[in-house]
């Protein structure tokens, strides 16, 4: 199996994440696409609980892909702002089981290139009626909040991560399975600016998001509402321009996914490590803050090496001090900040 954690070459125009290893996974749209495979979408029946419907729908994500990445800009909010040009990129991705105990569910985003190499990509959790989460509140933060206890009945929380675990955004929101169709749609939420965006421009910090997973027949999809914001050294916020996301996972036949799940068997293990350590730096204070400006891809290469390294000598305890070492180096909680609601 091959894998390549050249960090400058990633991936181009990912929605859901800040930065990957290795070479670009990207390709612009192309007609000779993968067979498609085609199942029926469960929604939910008179007779079944809501929360069995919603579990179903999350595991329904899982398998194997090719993606469509399509952005573009739409509503202009700045007087003088000229819209960029839209976004659109292709990948093959396969999604695998972290974990499912009931209430919470883990599903780990593996990219796989032709010739088998892969990169370890974003993740999701979700949550059950969480009653508190973290949430991303700029330059580079992240804070526990507790939820209002008339928000959470019903809620699932979706928690995404960086390559490296870090955290990078969150929402809660309610699945719907009116007509058959499965939905969950997201309350509005802060989240730092993806790769596709702080590779090529600088004149905004900040983007406001609703996002909405959808399952259908052919596989599912991730719609986004974003609007991008300018943050002042004031604090005021100034909205420049709309966006309009749409990511379309279509589950195919035929491609190889095998290095993918080659690739997880051999780093789990590792990585349930470096969640373990994600937990333990929240729970210290209730916030993290990462000590990287925006487009800083060291703190992603240093943990994905250190993964690549144990892939091939998997003991674990001689990796600690390295792992220590760079969590002192990128994630700063010296400044404790109490749990506020919102």
């Amino acid at each position: 199996m091959r894998r390549s954690f050249a960090i400058a070459t990633c991936l181009l125009a990912l929605p859901l994440l800040s930065a990957c290893a290795g070479r670009s996974f990207l390709t612009k749209p192309s007609s000779s696409d993968y067979p498609t495979v085609e199942r029926p979408v469960a929604g939910c029946a008179a007779s079944e609980r809501s929360f069995d419907c919603d579990r179903r729908a999350i595991l329904a994500m899982l398998g194997g892909y090719q993606v469509k990445f399509n952005f573009e800009e739409t509503v202009v909010l700045k007087p003088g702002y000229e819209r960029k040009q839209p976004k659109r990129s292709t990948a093959f991705e396969t999604v695998v089981l972290v974990e499912d105990s009931g209430k919470r569910i883990s599903l780990q985003h593996i990219l796989v290139m032709g010739g088998g190499t892969v990169t370890k990509h974003w993740r999701q959790d979700w949550v059950y009626e969480s009653p508190k989460h973290w949430v991303y509140v700029g330059n580079e933060r992240f804070e526990q909040r507790e939820r209002e206890a008339a928000t959470i009945p019903g809620t699932w929380t979706q928690l995404v991560y960086e390559v490296n675990d870090a955290p990078r955004y969150s929402g809660n929101g309610k699945w719907n399975h009116k007509y058959g169709v499965s939905t969950w749609t997201s309350e509005r939420n802060w989240r730092p600016l993806p790769r596709r965006e702080y590779t090529t421009r600088e004149d905004y910090q900040l983007i406001n998001a609703e996002n909405r997973h959808t399952i259908a027949p052919q596989g599912w999809t991730h719609e986004q509402d974003n609007t991008k914001v300018v943050r002042g050294e004031d604090g005021k916020d100034v909205v420049l321009v709309r966006e309009f996301g749409f990511n379309e996972y279509r589950r195919i036949k035929g491609y190889d996914f095998r290095p993918a799940l080659a690739y997880w068997t051999s780093t789990s293990e590792f990585w349930s490590a470096i969640r373990a350590r994600w937990d333990a730096e929240f729970a210290k204070n209730g916030l993290v803050t990462l000590s990287i400006r925006t487009g800083d891809e060291s703190f992603n290469k240093a943990i994905l090496e250190l993964a690549d390294a144990y892939g091939k000598d998997p003991r674990l305890n001689e990796y600690q001090t390295k792992l220590d070492d760079t969590f002192h180096k990128y994630v700063n909680v010296n400044s404790p900040a109490p749990i506020t609601k919102h």
